[in-house]
């Protein structure tokens, strides 16, 4: 029989491609279905399949990340990443991004992102503890740069500080690439008993769907589809989709949820996040295995009229879906009463696989519940090897003509230079539990395990322009330099999480970028005994077919055993010697050096050898651990200089650099070499005897007194500048910046 004819209005078929379902997805939903879907329905699949909910791009590959490991309690799939921290404790944590909304609305896209984050580690049981951001802007000169940047950072401010979670380590890069698309990535670290974890899979039929949290109202419907789309000159339209947070409702929603599983009534709990009630109640069931009928009239609504549509598209933010044991909903309510939040019993589980809604005494939607969790489309999409940067030779990259200046236009490029406008924003000591912070000068934040003599490292990695060049290199670095900051502070890194941000998967060369980057992490990965255990893919990154560089930003957490034995590069003493602990052969493609000083993007990025990371970062290790280290610092963006200079400013004592080696100096102070640290110690000899012991290059590099940065070179002073001066330049680039008129 034929289908009826469609008024000229919008057919289904029209409506599902401006919903975001390709025309081959629509077809499969009628072939599910067996007719066509009604508007609520469309909506339904639509945002679960689209590709923020289901991945359907890069699932494939992800599958290629090793996900399991001695102290892996649940990895990827539920909530959050959850993993064993020794004495019956858990480390609950998670990466994501809130990229497309920020841009749209810089304050409420960055504050929801921080408020959905910290919702995904409490729904698992656990208190959050620490917050950590990733954020890429544009090139600073751009029209928009310093407004997104003022927007944005207010936002994790104002929404991290009332809801009294300490932000204690970041990252910010400027670059033209991200002038129509910045990346804002929010992680948060939460911590659990091990025997104490909730998951979202609801256990059985006939219990009660509880929905408890703020009232949904018209904000953020169509979001997760708004974030699977490119942009376009239009996309400032669409502040609609951008949802509003509250985070004193997110204050009272983290105690009244810790409560509630406290009383022993959740059976099962997820919250609303991308796709809101949709999202939360299909993934509850379908994990399950059950079905579930919803009574739209029964949910707290903040508007009049409101259709089941908006309703269940909704992405209000302080929202949470607990299914209760059988007899607890007086329970729930008394918790919910106490904490002065919304909530109500809005359905019931079910043995039909369905989900089921009804609005008005109608049935408004009826689907089978596996095509949308489990049957989402899954592409293999076509790729090309990514164009590859030639490797550079050292020896054909110029010497700075000025060193001086050189050495000052590395240290405070907006990549180098101080975030202290920034992290001034954030609470980073709320929970008087946070031993390094932005504030202190460490290559990892660190907080107190509350009550033990444990601490949790924390970090979040990317060099995007490492894999740019090279995203299979690229991507082994962000890892590679994850595991280093977390070892540079004495911890033993556990796990990571990942937020892997790329422009649109259906163009070749992107996917090709995708995949590259996503083989190179999973082999440093499984190299450094370091599972994925949670993350998000955030694609279509790009404006006007230009896509972002690729940023597959890495969120990392360690164990220190002891929280004492900490180390960072703030205690820097006059006299100490600096010793290098790793061979430097000089690599300058895609450095700072290259891009600050001679202006040039091109060369391969350092090339990656993970055994020899984890042979020098475990020797590294174990001398913080016997007490042998006490100042360490890893190896990075703008090589020796750049780390020197941190020591310096952070230690506030002069450092001279000894350059008087074979190679030429700039080779040697700005290469960007990979599995290399730099520490301060008072008997250089003990040291560099041990690491020749253990098969490791190390040498003494400079010392520190005085009150300049300074290098010496085979032919005397190359470079001599007062370290007030220093920090002057460093300190005075984005307060400067964010000041100046225009």
């Amino acid at each position: 029989m034929s289908a009826p004819q469609k008024t000229p209005e919008k057919s289904m078929a029209d409506l599902a491609a401006e919903y975001g379902l390709a025309p081959n997805e629509y077809q499969v939903v009628l072939d599910r279905l067996g007719r066509e879907p009604n508007q609520v329905e469309l909506g339904v699949f639509s945002v679960m399949w689209s590709e923020h909910c289901s991945y359907k791009s890069s699932k494939i590959h992800l599958g290629k990340f090793p996900t399991t490991g001695d102290r892996v309690i649940c990895g990827p799939g539920e909530n959050a990443g959850v993993i064993d921290i020794d004495d019956g404790d858990a480390c609950i944590f998670k990466m994501e991004s809130h990229n497309h909304p920020s841009f749209i609305e810089p304050y409420q896209g960055a504050a929801t992102g921080v408020g959905g984050i910290m919702r995904d580690v409490f729904t698992m049981g656990a208190r959050p503890v620490a917050l950590l951001n990733a954020l890429r802007f544009g090139d600073p000169s751009h029209e928009k740069t310093k407004r997104l940047v003022s927007g944005v950072v207010s936002g994790i401010g104002g929404y991290g500080n009332c809801v009294g979670v300490p932000t204690v380590a970041g990252e910010t890069n400027f670059h033209a690439g991200y002038n129509g698309n910045i990346l804002v990535n929010a992680m948060c670290v939460g911590l659990a008993k091990a025997d104490s974890i909730f998951y979202s899979a609801a256990p059985s039929a006939g219990l009660s769907v509880v929905y408890f949290g703020s009232k949904t109202g018209r904000d953020g419907i169509h979001g997760a589809t708004m974030s699977s789309a490119e942009f376009d000159d239009e996309s400032e339209s669409k502040r609609p989709t951008v949802q509003v947070g509250d985070p004193f409702a997110e204050k009272l929603l983290i105690e009244a949820t810790l409560e509630l599983m406290a009383s022993g009534a959740v059976a099962a709990i997820q919250d609303m996040g991308a796709a809101g009630l949709t999202s939360s109640s299909v993934e509850m069931a379908g994990k399950g295995g059950v079905g579930i009928e919803l009574n739209m009239d029964a949910v707290p609504q903040r508007e009049e009229g409101m259709t089941a549509y908006e309703m269940m598209l909704s992405e209000s933010q302080e929202r949470m879906l607990a299914v209760l044991k059988p007899g607890r909903e007086e329970d729930g309510y008394r918790v919910f009463q106490k904490w002065g939040l919304d909530a109500a019993v809005i359905g019931v589980t079910t043995d039909t696989g369905r989900l089921v809604l009804k609005h008005h005494g109608e049935t408004v939607c009826d689907v089978p519940l596996a095509p949308l969790f489990d049957d989402a489309p899954l592409y293999d999409r076509p790729w090309v090897q990514p164009e590859l940067q030639p490797k550079l030779n050292p020896s054909d990259i110029p010497a700075p003509e000025n060193w001086a200046d050189a050495v000052m236009k590395v240290v405070a490029c907006p990549d180098m230079a101080s975030k202290r406008w920034i992290w001034e924003q954030y609470d980073r000591h709320v929970m008087a539990d946070t031993l390094q912070d932005s504030a202190t000068g460490a290559d990892a934040g660190v907080v107190r395990v509350h009550g033990t003599d444990k601490g949790l490292a924390v970090t979040s990695d990317c060099t995007p322009r490492y894999v740019q060049n090279d995203p299979y290199e690229g991507g082994k670095q962000a890892v590679a330099e994850a595991w280093r900051n977390l070892t540079a502070v004495g911890s033993r890194p556990i796990a990571i999480t990942d937020n892997l941000n790329f422009g649109n998967p259906q163009r070749p060369e992107i996917m090709g970028q995708i995949v590259r980057a996503i083989d190179g992490m999973a082999e440093a990965c499984r190299e450094l005994v370091f599972p994925v255990v949670s993350g998000n893919v955030s694609l279509y990154n790009e404006t006007n077919g230009v896509a972002i560089p690729p940023t597959p930003t890495v969120g990392a957490v360690g164990l220190l055993p002891n929280y004492d034995v900490v180390t960072g590069f703030s205690t820097m003493a006059e006299g100490d010697t600096l010793v290098l602990i790793g061979q430097t052969h000089g690599e300058l493609g895609a450095s700072i050096y290259l891009r600050e000083v001679l202006g040039r993007e091109d060369g391969a990025p350092p090339p990656v050898d993970l055994k020899l990371e984890k042979k020098t970062g475990d020797f590294v290790r174990d001398l913080i651990e016997a007490g042998d280290l006490t100042v360490v610092h890893d190896l990075s963006d703008g090589g020796l200089i750049g780390a020197a200079a941190d020591l310096a400013l952070a230690s506030d004592v002069g450092v001279t650099l000894d350059a008087s080696s074979a190679t030429h100096a700039h080779i040697f102070l700005f290469g960007e070499d990979q599995a290399r640290y730099l520490v301060a110690v008072s008997d250089a000899d003990a040291l560099i005897a041990k690491a020749q012991a253990a098969g490791l290059h190390a040498s003494v590099v400079g010392r520190a007194g005085g009150d300049a940065f300074a290098s010496r070179g085979d032919k005397g002073e190359l470079f001599s500048i007062p370290v007030a001066h220093l920090r002057e330049w460093h300190e005075g680039w984005m307060p400067g910046w964010m000041e100046a008129r225009g």
